[in-house]
């Protein structure tokens, strides 16, 4: 991986692009999310996926009962188990979102300059006339010549199939629109954002309270992407109704920011949040079109410096429909890639796209091939820079580690941990190398059974960029005398020779606790 590793700003000979890449084991240093839904829920497609490079399933709530998506988990698992790749889970919450009710499903068509009223009184029928939402307080959150876009769930943006309404006037709690461009609606759900207007709607709602007590709790879910979140108070609760739920302590909560309220707190939700998902579907309607990429640059670095993962949404839409996606798709994917985006989030592609697999597969070459480029040395620079000094004693070992492996153009890092802690802040300083990441269980019990941790911290290094994980025998313990981690270590080299990341007489920098030291070693591997 590091022996091909390019800069854009050195001259690249421009016949050298056309080179076919090398395959590799890990199809990207960067993840990939894939929800799952009605195009990927069966063991074939979902297998498919896996090998196509998809880290992470994500199950979205604001669809589907939870019996729907128990099959799908189902179907996961026996996936996982047939390729023998490991896959993270996570639970999109539905949140503060407003809803169109389609109870007949009929298509409606909507005609530039006519009039259509949104009333909450959801008995109606829905039609090009009236449209019934989900939400009694919008009347007296708008007013005259508020922007409101209506499109299906998990809309493209596509003007044929989504619509902008402008407030004309409020009567009562209905609200009453001018359609702005005509576009037919089609399916049961649309989403409808109002552009920078604060809807008063819980973050977390008694609906996703419920599933995640019960649905979350049953599958032990390893990250919750807390939909419309809007302060860092919102994280606090939803973190502190997780304490009570036994395993789910451990579940990771990703703050999906999606409108301006997000976007102005953002700096307190980071500190509060275990990483960020960029909803740029929502987002790039509150915002000027302009102001997006500002937007996205700017928190992925916030991002990056705190060592927390930024995850993209809304890259590729066009493949929901078309087995290639557009130039500027392509260019999109490669930027967020180089801004230094973990992982990219895919929604309508895989769910109800035609091509979830092949999505999968060009969104992972793409990356594969933006990692390449990536400028590491300026990135590690300014890393180390905005850390400062002293530095912390973990931060200076896994600096060092990264440092030490490109210096000595070790093929992987292999980190011992048993929190995951270690790994995630080597990962913080983009080796050009994969990191694996050996979590060592740790036995732990509740005075009534004995149990071993790591299945949690191993699953969620799933969406950090460049880490791989691998679980070690819980017979040796994290913190033991040198013979019992060298044994762990030839596990994990037979793991990457497997792999083909490691061959013969590579160099391999290892990260581990040795006593109440933490060690730096490269050894170099014989025949």
């Amino acid at each position: 991986m590091h022996s091909n590793h390019l800069l854009l700003e050195e001259p690249i000979r421009m016949a050298s692009i056309l080179e076919p890449s090398k395959a590799n084991f890990f199809p990207a240093m960067t993840k990939i999310v894939g929800t799952l839904g009605p195009k990927s829920r069966s063991v074939e497609a979902i297998s498919a996926c896996l090998k196509a490079g998809m880290s992470v399933a994500r199950f979205d709530f604001s669809w589907g009962d939870s019996e729907y998506h128990q099959e799908t988990l189902e179907n996961l698992k026996a996936s996982i188990k047939a390729t023998k790749k490991l896959c993270a889970v996570m639970l999109d919450t539905v949140g503060a979102e407003l809803q169109v009710v389609n109870k007949r499903e009929t298509p409606i068509s909507l005609k530039e300059d006519a009039i259509v009223t949104l009333t909450p009184h959801q008995g109606q029928e829905a039609s090009n006339e009236v449209l019934p939402i989900n939400f009694g307080g919008l009347a007296k959150a708008v007013k005259k010549g508020d922007t409101i876009f209506v499109g299906q769930y998990l809309f493209t943006g596509s003007e044929t199939t989504s619509v902008w309404l402008e407030v004309d006037q409020v009567n009562g709690d209905d609200v009453i629109c001018v359609v702005k461009n005509s576009a037919t609606l089609a399916g049961s759900l649309f989403t409808l954002h109002a552009s920078q207007v604060h809807i008063d709607m819980p973050t977390l709602t008694d609906k996703d309270k419920e599933v995640i007590s019960t649905w979350g709790v049953q599958n032990k879910i390893d990250f919750i992407s807390l939909s419309y979140t809007r302060h860092a108070e919102d994280v606090r609760e939803a973190r502190e109704f997780l304490s009570k739920l036994g395993d789910l302590s451990q579940t990771q909560i990703f703050a999906k920011i999606e409108n301006v309220e997000g976007l102005t707190h953002f700096d307190e939700i980071l500190k509060e949040a275990d990483g960020i998902i960029l909803s740029r579907g929502n987002l790039g309607i509150d915002l000027p079109p302009e102001k997006v990429f500002l937007f996205q640059k700017a928190a992925v670095h916030k991002c990056n410096m705190a060592g927390k993962p930024a995850v993209v949404t809304r890259v590729v839409d066009s493949m929901t429909d078309n087995l290639r996606p557009t130039r500027a798709e392509a260019t999109d994917v490669a930027n967020a890639v180089l801004d230094g985006t973990d992982a990219i989030l895919l929604g309508a592609e895989t769910l109800r796209g035609l091509y979830p697999v092949e999505t999968i597969s060009t969104v992972g070459k793409i990356c594969a091939e933006a990692g390449k480029v990536f400028n590491q040395d300026l990135y590690f620079k300014k890393t180390v820079k905005f850390v400062g000094e002293p530095m912390t004693h973990l931060e200076a070992i896994a600096s060092s580690a990264v440092r030490a492996a490109i210096k000595v153009k070790a093929s992987v890092i292999i980190c011992f941990t048993s929190s995951g802690r270690a790994a995630r802040l080597i990962a913080k300083y983009r080796p050009t190398m994969p990191v694996l990441s050996v979590v060592i269980p740790r036995l732990k019990t509740n005075q009534l059974k004995w149990s071993f941790s790591g299945a949690f911290e191993a699953r969620q290094s799933l969406i950090v960029r460049g880490l791989f994980p691998m679980l070690a025998d819980p017979r040796h313990p994290a913190e033991s005398n040198n013979a019992t981690n060298e044994s762990v270590l030839k596990v994990a080299l037979d793991h990457g020779k497997a792999s083909g990341v490691i061959k013969s007489h590579d160099r391999v920098v290892v990260c581990q606790k040795v006593g109440d030291a933490s060690v730096v070693k490269i050894i170099e591997l014989e025949d």
